[in-house]
């Protein structure tokens, strides 16, 4: 049985969003850390691109586990035109980060919803 690709895409962008959420706590618990610079990961459309189907193994020791936080780059968050740099060189704007946050617990509704649809729709097909 071919594995199901939306289970697998599902995982993988809870793991980015997981890698996402520790980037924007990080920037939270950094906003009072003089000359600390906001940080931000690069798009999941960006790790899609790099996901591969892995091949198959006869021993688990044949290929390395594919950990998602190798593929996510972290990188400066764009400066925020409302607050500019502070005076201490913080460039952390926390309604961003806030609003960061919850963007996030969105995009992992939605994609939990997805699943648990998807599943009971496996589920009824099975029975029948």
């Amino acid at each position: 049985m071919q594995p199901i690709q939306l289970f697998e895409m599902a995982s993988r962008q809870a793991e980015w969003l997981s890698v996402r959420q520790e980037v924007v706590a990080g920037n939270i618990a950094n906003a009072n850390t003089p000359k600390y610079k906001a940080k931000d990961v690069s798009p999941f459309d960006a790790v899609l691109e790099q996901t591969y189907v892995p091949m198959a193994r006869t021993h688990a020791s044949h290929f390395a586990a594919n950990n998602i936080s190798d593929e996510v780059e972290i990188k400066e968050s764009e400066l925020n035109e409302e607050i500019g740099v502070q005076e201490s060189g913080n460039t952390v704007s926390l309604s961003d980060e806030l609003s960061k946050t919850g963007e996030i617990k969105r995009q992992y509704e939605l994609s939990t919803g997805l699943v648990k649809s998807f599943h009971s729709m496996m589920l009824m097909i099975v029975k029948r």
